[in-house]
């Protein structure tokens, strides 16, 4: 298991020459940031290795000897990207490992023996943000602090049963359609819509939302956004938005009419119910993006803008709903951390937001998930999420002493946040842009500290 890599102005000529014979400088999974008497390396992993299958990528992996191990889950993608680089897959009860790729929360003393070189794939309590009865309860929460108004993305939303009588009382006062979900199911299993609480089968921790009825619609079609997020810290909280997503189609074109209401194809969107649809439409060129039931998110940014919808100010709108939906959480889980985990750095995650845009351009939060699927069922899936992980794995593998890495993140979170909590909720902004091309963008890299 690796302990690091690091260029030191201690270095004798010899070394220095040694290190430059070896190809370690020019080698293309390493990037040096930094300057002066110590340069620091950051390790660069590359959507196209799956592909070529290029020894040379393996090189630094396999002399530093990085290792990983993969538990409670089967990611092929995440294995390939890794195993292309160099990395070792140890058995899943192995403690040597440089990398935990897991489906589930840890128990917190597996967090706490976690050292300062090995990384795990979730926060403690990231459940804050990915059980839906959470996400409401805490950005209710921030609705209460600083306004509903600005906290206001979210449909209006009960937890049942404890909080049917509030919603009998506000269904007799608007009787338009809701959705019911459980708290913490995916991909579209148990959800459905109702016009009557008559209709709704009781059960512990349900949520009933308001159903957006008025949605964006492409060709008719009813769609949602997938949105790829890594938050590598929560204390302090630094946030990653790539800047390629999915739109997710529904299959039946979309209808107010309450006669379709148990039309699930019509109204959702998920792929994995819609892809039992007859009617569903695969693409199998990833050149083409804006074909079939999947398209790439820069591919329906370039529709909607054609049709003269200002994609500006609706991706502000996208990050400012992402800002607040993590900043409602982070008290919460930025506690966990401090209580469970000896190294400030030890946990990454990466969240899938799935965004609902209605027909005034506003975006509704749907939901957050915990481990957003990485399976590859269309050539698009493998271009955007092969190059989304590859750009995410480079952020938390930045192999260099912990002091150093420090100092960088307080640099950056210097250049990031404001200078107060309570304009931070209004103006932090990502130091992303959106090209709105198919150019696949990387989150920011602490290599643009150069």
């Amino acid at each position: 298991m690796a302990r690091g890599l690091e260029e030191s102005g201690s270095s004798s000529e010899e070394e220095e020459e040694e290190d430059a014979g070896d190809g370690l400088q020019d080698h293309p999974c390493i990037r040096w940031t930094g300057g002066g008497c110590r340069r620091i390396p950051i390790f660069v992993f590359h959507a196209d290795a799956i592909l070529t299958n290029d020894s040379y990528l393996r090189l630094i992996g396999e002399r530093y000897h990085l290792s990983y191990k993969i538990v409670r889950t089967d990611s092929r993608l995440v294995r390939s990207i890794l195993t292309a680089h160099g990395f070792h897959e140890v058995h899943p009860n192995s403690s040597d490992y440089n990398l935990m790729w897991t489906g589930s929360h840890l128990k917190p003393y597996l967090l706490r023996s976690l050292t300062d070189i090995q990384k795990v794939n979730h926060f403690p309590r990231s459940y804050e943000l990915t059980r839906k009865d959470r996400l409401y309860k805490n950005v209710s929460r921030m609705q209460l602090s600083h306004g509903f108004k600005t906290f206001h993305i979210l449909p209006q939303t009960f937890i049942l049963p404890a909080e049917y009588q509030e919603f009998c009382s506000t269904y007799s006062k608007d009787r338009g359609p809701w959705i019911v979900k459980p708290v913490a199911s995916s991909r579209g299993r148990g959800v459905y819509l109702i016009n009557n609480p008559n209709q709704i089968v009781l059960e512990d921790n349900i949520l009933v939302s308001r159903y957006i009825s008025n949605p964006l619609l492409i060709d008719d079609f009813k769609f949602d956004v997938r949105l790829y997020v890594l938050v590598t810290s929560y204390d302090p909280l630094v946030i990653y938005l790539y800047e390629e997503g999915l739109a997710r189609f529904a299959t039946v074109r979309y209808d107010q009419a309450s006669k379709n209401i148990k039309n699930q194809f019509m109204h959702l969107t998920n792929y994995s119910v819609n892809k039992k649809s007859g009617d569903y439409v695969s693409c199998d060129d990833p050149e083409v993006e804006d074909y079939g039931n999947k398209w790439s998110m820069s591919a329906m940014l370039r529709y909607l803008k054609q049709e003269g919808r200002d994609t500006a100010a609706l991706m502000a709108s996208v990050e400012d709903l992402i800002i607040k939906t993590v900043v409602s959480a982070e008290l919460a889980i930025a506690t966990a951390c401090k209580t469970f985990l000896s190294h400030r750095g030890s946990c990454f995650e990466l969240y899938g937001f799935d965004v609902l845009i209605d027909d005034t351009l506003k975006p509704w939060l749907l939901e957050v998930n915990l481990s957003p699927s990485l399976a590859c069922d269309a050539p698009l899936d493998l271009k955007i999420k092969a190059s989304m992980l590859s750009d995410m794995f480079t952020l938390p593998f930045s192999f260099f002493c912990e002091q150093q890495a420090s100092r960088i993140l307080e640099l950056y979170e210097c250049l990031l946040r404001p200078p107060s909590r309570e304009k931070e909720v209004l103006h932090l902004k990502f130091k992303t842009s959106y090209p709105y091309n198919c150019g696949i963008s990387p989150f920011l890299s602490f290599g643009a500290l150069d």
